[in-house]
């Protein structure tokens, strides 16, 4: 079984904003006010270009995962779900004048994630840093 639903339509990146989480619990982004949903950036110390490459491999040795749109201050990955086959939104933006990462992971169907898109982002982190 495949719980994939559709593609959102409210991805990518608009004057420097990721799209805001919906209220259900199933979201985190590190542009989102509420605490809730707030997550935070990730950080690099490395020029731009290196850390976006290096957050490409990263993404690209995690299961499940599909790399959907790429530019060089965007990725947008598409994560399932071992189990049922659930996907999760998953976008990362090269912010140059903040010099970080901002994050977006999102389920796209349902209402709680049990954490999972916290876990992934905190993953993520971990071997980014």
């Amino acid at each position: 079984m495949v719980f994939a639903g559709k593609r959102p339509s409210n991805l990518g990146v608009s004057n420097g904003q990721l799209a805001p989480c919906p209220n259900s619990p199933n979201c985190v982004s590190s542009q989102s006010a509420d605490v809730l949903h707030k997550i935070a950036p990730l950080t690099f110390t490395s020029t731009p270009e290196q850390a976006i490459a290096n957050l490409k491999k990263i993404i690209e040795s995690l299961p499940r995962t599909k790399i959907i749109t790429e530019s060089q201050d965007y990725l947008y990955a598409e994560f399932k779900s071992a189990l049922l086959g659930f996907v999760d939104d998953v976008e990362f933006y090269l912010d140059r004048n903040a010099n970080v990462i901002q994050v977006r992971s999102a389920s796209r169907l349902g209402q709680s994630d049990l954490g999972v898109n916290r876990k992934r982002i905190e993953t993520i982190r971990a071997k980014f840093s």
